[in-house]
């Protein structure tokens, strides 16, 4: 009831457009762009053709044996990545969880694990995007969600950071906060560059896992 007065004194908008109407209007949403085959077969990055490894992925130590994502991180994916993380619209982490559903087959993983807030910014946005993406997976693929990743320290902000930086930056952030099974899939909002899914990725290995698979809602593509 509080939530259907809410919808009526102030009533939504799209987060890309800022139209009246749902949290992601139809047409922003058809405007997503979708990342489908070819891609390189570690780290998901659009290719040419289908390769084993790519420029981006080739000669580094990757504790993650794949990683997909659902969209293209273009403009119109970071305002809706802006919007749900940063400025408090929660309900956007259902739209994020299905549009990964609905790109991404189903991981053959017994649990989902994400990527730990930083605990000072999830004081700041009053929410943790990453953990709310892994629950509402699990509830679509119904897999359990584990906290099976815990942060070891903070650490500054990735963005802006080079690729050595960003992967220096998270080297030892995490640590294993469980066992994990030996198949389980590594939940995040966005993937850069792969140090944070490595990084993660490492500390679920460390804590038992065989074969981590990362998901993600978005992919930046250089």
């Amino acid at each position: 009831m509080h939530r259907v007065l809410l919808d009526l004194l102030l009533p939504g908008r799209c987060v890309a457009c800022e139209l009246p109407g749902p949290s992601l209007c139809s047409r922003c949403r058809d405007s997503l762009i979708r990342l489908a085959p070819p891609l390189c077969s570690r780290c998901g990055s659009p290719s040419a053709w289908p390769v084993r490894r790519c420029v981006e992925c080739s000669g580094r130590r990757l504790a993650f044996a794949t990683a997909r994502a659902a969209i293209l991180y273009d403009g119109q994916a970071r305002r809706l990545v802006h919007g749900w993380k940063e400025r408090g619209r929660r309900r956007l982490a259902r739209e994020a969880a299905a549009l990964v559903a609905e790109s991404l087959s189903r991981p053959d993983v017994a649990a989902i694990a994400c990527v730990p807030s930083d605990a000072d910014r999830a004081l700041r946005r009053g929410h943790r995007p990453a953990e709310a993406l892994a629950r509402e997976l699990g509830r679509l693929w119904e897999l359990p969600v584990q906290p099976l990743v815990r942060r070891a320290r903070s650490v500054e902000r990735q963005r802006g950071l080079g690729l050595e930086a960003r992967r220096r930056n998270v080297r030892g952030a995490f640590a294993s906060a469980g066992t994990s099974p030996a198949r389980i899939c590594l939940v995040d909002d966005v993937y850069t560059s792969g140090a944070t899914a490595a990084a993660a990725a490492s500390a679920l290995r460390r804590g038992g896992a065989r074969r981590v698979e990362v998901v993600t809602l978005a992919r930046a593509v250089r």
